[in-house]
């Protein structure tokens, strides 16, 4: 699916809403792709990476590191993901009401909203995909993630207190914050931050058992996907493995049976 950009790619229109500035273009293979141009780019290339190695189901999406877009102009770190013809895409799902409540894989996906900071969980961003007579739920926008959360209070102070796609923030972010009566807390504010009030620590423990089987390599290769430095694939991965860590000290002596 590795967009071919080896030729011109063909302006088709322009996305509508969003943060992100975004275009519908096709390549020189002829494939559907949505360019989001940006902040966004990098964090949500690496944070789709990070969850479909956990088997969750997600967009295709690559980065760019420079594209011209006819009519346009070039820009730097372009993700394009994917519109193929064979996934359709219908409504959106909700975080409160869905056929997987209370499930471990549902918990989980929670948790990692948490993981990666991504404080932006509007039921806009969940979309349903239909693939050869099967239907899925997934995230379809993870752009704000790898930053930091924003401050519990007035709606203002939660605006100023967050960010996207900062590696410095997301090192210094807080994650797990303390386990009380068999349920985990986190450092999470955002929108629909109050689902995760009921994950325990068997839900946690359950995603911790995944996480652990990540190798060095596929957190790099997460990160390398993103067009990060060397400097920054370093931070990053250290965060994302001293968030593994607190999840698993958090869960210790759990077990989900």
């Amino acid at each position: 699916m590795k967009p071919d950009v080896s030729q011109p790619v063909t302006f088709i229109k322009e996305e509508k809403g969003g943060f992100s500035t975004k275009y519908q273009i096709k390549d020189a293979a002829g494939h559907t792709w949505v360019a989001k141009i940006g902040d966004e780019a990098q964090s949500e290339t690496a944070a789709v990476r990070l969850l479909s190695a956990l088997g969750y189901k997600t967009d295709i999406n690559y980065l760019v590191p420079s594209l011209t877009i006819p009519g346009k102009g070039t820009f730097q770190n372009v993700r394009l993901e994917a519109r193929p013809d064979n996934i359709k895409r219908g409504g959106t799902w909700s975080w409160k009401q869905n056929p997987f409540k209370s499930t471990y894989e549902f918990q989980g996906l929670k948790i990692m909203m948490a993981f990666l900071n991504n404080w932006d969980m509007k039921e806009a961003n969940n979309v349903i995909l239909t693939q050869d007579g099967k239907t899925y739920y997934a995230i379809s926008d993870l752009g704000v993630s790898f930053g930091k959360t924003g401050n519990k209070g007035l709606p203002i102070f939660w605006r100023i207190g967050r960010s996207r796609n900062s590696p410095e923030e997301y090192a210094e972010a807080e994650f797990v914050t303390g386990v009380k009566n068999g349920k985990i807390s986190f450092n999470f504010n955002g929108k629909n931050d109050g689902s995760l009030g009921d994950v325990t620590v068997k839900d946690g423990r359950w995603l911790a058992e995944l996480l652990g089987q990540l190798t060095d390599k596929q957190i790099e290769d997460a990160f390398r996907a993103g067009n990060y430095s060397d400097s920054e694939i370093a931070s990053l991965s250290q965060s994302v493995k001293n968030r593994i860590r607190a999840l698993q000290l958090a869960t210790s002596g759990s077990d989900r049976s």
